[in-house]
C-alpha cells in the first residue's frame, strides 16, 4: 500500500498534473458512457473542428468570419448532398448488382474449383473438395438469411440516420459560427491556471489536425486514382471497389489486406485468368505501391509517425470499446495517449525527454 501512496505522491504532487489528469478522465468518461446518446453531437465537433482550419485560412485573408463560416459551411453542404444523392444512390446499385450475381460467381468458381483434383490429385480428393462447396453453400445461404433479417431491423437504424442528417449540419454549423463563446463556456469550469492542459492540447491539436486532414486527402486521392483505373480497364463495380479502396486507407496494414481480396476476386471472376486480369490487378499493386510509398510520406511529412505495434494495438483497443467510430478514430486517438506521454513530467526532471519517440 505504501508503494502505491508514495507513487502518487510522486507523480500528482504537481496540480497542473491533477487538471490533466481529471480532464482526460471526465472526456473519456463523457465519450465511454454518453458515446451513442452524444454521436451526432461528437461527430458534430470533429466535422467543426476540420472545417475550423479553412475557416482560419479566410479570415486571415481579411474575410469577416460570419462570411468565412457560411462559404465554407455551404461547401461543406454541398460535399454532403453529393454524396447522399449521387455516390450513395450509385452504390446501392452496384451492391444489389453485385448480391445478384453472387450465386452465378459461385457456380463460376465451383467449376473451377472441381478441376483441382484432376491437377492436383496427391492434395485434393474429389470428396474434399464436394465438402468444402457444401460449407461454403450453407454459409452463403445464412448469409442470405442475416442480410434480409437485418435488412428489417434497420428501419430503426434509418430513422435515426435521418435525424443524425438533420442534425450534424445544424450543430456543426452553430459549432463554427459560435466557436469562441462555446469555448469561454467550456474554460469557465477550467481552473485559472492549467499550463500543462494547454500545451497537451497545443500537440495534440498540431498532430490531429495535420492527421486528419491528410487522412482525407489521403482517401480522396486513393479513391479517384482508383476509380479511374479500373473504370479503365471496364471492370465491373469500379465506384464501390473504388469506395472501397479509398476508404481502406483509414487502418494502415490491415484495410489494404482486406480490400484486396474482392477486388483480386471480381477481376478474376470477370477477366478470368487473362492479361486483363493480370493488368487490374497490377494496377492496384502500384496504386498500393504508391500510396505507401509516395502519397503518405508526403501528406503526414509533420505527424509523428507512430509503430505499427502501436497502430494494430489502437486499432484492436479503441475498436472494441466504439466500435466502427472506434476503428476510425484509432490513430488519432492513439496520437493523443502519445502526446500526453510525452508532455506528462517526470518527478525530479527539469527538462523531460520525449518518452513517446519510441512509438
Amino acid at each position: 500500500m505504501r508503494i502505491i501512496t508514495d507513487w502518487f505522491r510522486r507523480n500528482f504532487a504537481n496540480p497542473q498534473v491533477v487538471y490533466l489528469a481529471l480532464f482526460i478522465a471526465v472526456i473519456f468518461a463523457i465519450v465511454l458512457l454518453m458515446g451513442k446518446t452524444l454521436t451526432p453531437v461528437l461527430a458534430s465537433i470533429v466535422i467543426a473542428y476540420l472545417l475550423e482550419g479553412i475557416v482560419r485560412v479566410l479570415v486571415k485573408s481579411k474575410m469577416p468570419r460570419f462570411f468565412a463560416v457560411l462559404l465554407v459551411f455551404s461547401g461543406f453542404m454541398v460535399f454532403v448532398l453529393v454524396i447522399l444523392f449521387v455516390l450513395l444512390p450509385l452504390l446501392s446499385k452496384q451492391v444489389t448488382q453485385l448480391v445478384g450475381q453472387i450465386p452465378s460467381m459461385f457456380t463460376t468458381g465451383q467449376a473451377s474449383i472441381m478441376t483441382l483434383p484432376e491437377r492436383y490429385p496427391d492434395f485434393l480428393s474429389v470428396e474434399q473438395v464436394t465438402d468444402i462447396m457444401t460449407s461454403v453453400r450453407y454459409e452463403l445461404t445464412h448469409l442470405g438469411q442475416r442480410a434480409v433479417s437485418m435488412s428489417v431491423s434497420s428501419v430503426v437504424d434509418i430513422i435515426t440516420l435521418l435525424v443524425y442528417v438533420i442534425l450534424l449540419p445544424i450543430l456543426v454549423f452553430f459549432f463554427l459560427k459560435d466557436k469562441d463563446r462555446i469555448l469561454g463556456w467550456v474554460g469557465g469550469f477550467l481552473p485559472s491556471d492549467y499550463t500543462l492542459t494547454k500545451q497537451v492540447w497545443a500537440d495534440v491539436d498540431l498532430q490531429i489536425g495535420n492527421y486528419i486532414r491528410g487522412k482525407f486527402w489521403e482517401i480522396l486521392i486513393v479513391f479517384a486514382v482508383t476509380f479511374v483505373t479500373f473504370q479503365w480497364f471496364g471492370l465491373d463495380y469500379a465506384m464501390l471497389l473504388a469506395v472501397a479502396v479509398g476508404l481502406s486507407v483509414i487502418i494502415p496494414y490491415v484495410g489494404a489486406a482486406v480490400v484486396t481480396l474482392p477486388v483480386v476476386l471480381i477481376a478474376w471472376f470477370q477477366f478470368g485468368a487473362s492479361s486483363e486480369f493480370w493488368w487490374v490487378v497490377g494496377s492496384y499493386m502500384v496504386i498500393q505501391a504508391l500510396d505507401g510509398n509516395v502519397l503518405v510520406p508526403l501528406l503526414f511529412s509533420e505527424v509523428v509517425n507512430l509503430h505499427p505495434v502501436a497502430i494494430i494495438v489502437a486499432v484492436l483497443v479503441f475498436g472494441g470499446l466504439w466500435g466502427f467510430w472506434g476503428v476510425f478514430f484509432a490513430i488519432p486517438l492513439a496520437t493523443v495517449v502519445q502526446a500526453i506521454i510525452a508532455a506528462w513530467p517526470i518527478p525530479g526532471d527539469d527538462a523531460p525527454p520525449d518518452r513517446a519517440a519510441a512509438l
